[in-house]
């Protein structure tokens, strides 16, 4: 598996709406931009058929540092996350599948 980069989705958008590549790379960044800004202001996102992006709160807690093995204090912050939707997951797994894993 390899990673598909944001010039990668260009791309591929483009091709398919025949949008120049710059247009299609404002459309992605602005969408990016404005789910940026949605979870700065503790809104979550919900686009159906894909999934969801929530803020998750983190505790503040003692962790360990693997190489010096002391205690280390973590402080409390806030994590963005995202939730693949049913239906998401359900493509992911049928092309795993089809594919042989």
């Amino acid at each position: 598996m390899s990673n598909v980069t944001k010039k990668d989705l260009v791309e591929k958008i483009s091709d398919k709406t025949g949008l120049t590549q710059v247009d299609t790379k404002i459309v992605i960044e602005s969408f990016l931009d404005s789910i940026s800004k949605a979870l700065q202001t503790g809104s979550n996102i919900e686009i159906r058929g894909f999934g969801r992006f929530k803020i998750k709160e983190k505790k503040a807690r003692m962790a360990r540092n693997p190489r010096t093995n002391e205690s280390v204090q973590v402080e409390a912050g806030f994590k963005p996350i995202f939730e693949a939707s049913k239906e998401l997951r359900n493509r992911v797994n049928d092309a795993f599948i089809t594919q042989g894993g």
